[in-house]
């Protein structure tokens, strides 16, 4: 039997294989170059941008947990006009498509930064970081608000033609109703699930651990949660999803495609082996073929309930 095909095609963007790395945890491509052959990867995801520079939360902002971690760095970024001349041009360097996760305040904020980023060449994809609070509506977060999650979804669509990929809030009852909406209002793919509120406490100081208090759960002890949340997205829409949430090994990135995920991106698990997502996509292959599958495309949605 020939060597399976890995390829996906997610919303437009063409992968080789279906392993990315998630926002947030490859930073911007130099900090792992020396580590990871960027050109194996799926896609590169990069840390969310805004319109304007951010300086994120104060120190501390990570805390190890058992089986995860909470951070809350509050998505302290060089905003979009640095990136672009910066961090781009560096990352154009592989060929790999790049997805680059935006964010902002208000829905002005996410159309502006939108526009600025479409203009420029070697950009493949926009992720919406939606877990974001509107400053102007009382700190409604943009994820948990269908609404708001419209009318954010609507005004980006409406400022660039790269395929758009919201990034689900895990935090939702309904979460076939977010992703159907995303469907409705232009998506072209789903990434679910973002961290999860969480809390560490010193119990000699009996204060939180981080500076803001609460952060965002990530790493193995979400991935069940992630999981189900896929599965359930999954069935709700026809665009593609990729599964985030806890995926450390082949057969957690399997078990989100056989959920129904098309696609999966490592997280957390890049900090401690930044190797991670390539010993996934290996996986994955001989998964394949230990099965006789011809394509990955053969396994996505297959659960058996």
């Amino acid at each position: 039997m020939s060597a399976p095909d890995l390829s996906v095609n997610l919303g437009g963007v063409r992968m080789r294989n279906p392993v990315m790395v998630a926002s947030g945890t490859f930073g911007y491509g130099p900090e792992y170059a020396d580590l990871v052959d960027l050109n194996r990867l799926g896609a590169f995801v990069v840390k969310g941008i805004s319109l304007d520079p951010w300086r994120g939360n104060p120190p501390p902002r990570t805390v190890e947990t058992a089986s995860g971690l909470i951070n809350a760095i509050g998505l302290q970024n060089p905003g979009a006009d640095v990136f672009l001349r910066d961090h781009l041009p560096f990352l154009r360097q592989f060929d790999v498509p790049v997805i680059v996760n935006i964010w902002g305040r208000t829905v002005e904020e996410y159309a502006a930064v939108a526009e600025r980023l479409s203009a420029a060449a070697g950009l493949a994809a926009l992720e919406l970081n939606v877990s974001c609070p509107n400053i102007k509506e009382g700190r409604t977060t943009f994820g948990t608000n269908l609404p708001m999650f419209r009318r954010v979804l609507a005004a980006v669509r409406l400022k660039t033609r790269l395929p758009l990929i919201p990034k689900l809030a895990p935090d939702l009852a309904q979460i076939k109703a977010f992703a159907q909406a995303a469907e409705e209002e232009g998506a072209d793919a789903l990434s679910l699930i973002n961290s999860i509120p969480a809390l560490a406490i010193d119990i000699e100081t009996r204060r939180p651990v981080l500076a803001n208090r609460t952060g965002g759960l990530s790493g193995p002890a979400i991935k069940p949660i992630a999981l189900k949340l896929v599965w359930e997205a999954a069935q709700a829409v026809k665009i593609p999803v990729v599964g985030i949430g806890g995926i450390a090994t082949a057969a957690d990135a399997l078990e989100f495609i056989i959920a129904g995920a098309s696609a999966v991106a490592v997280g957390t698990a890049n900090f401690t082996e930044p190797t991670t997502a390539l010993t996934v996509a290996d996986g994955i292959r001989d998964y394949l073929v230990r099965h006789n599958l011809g394509t990955v495309k053969e396994l996505v949605g297959t659960i058996l309930c």
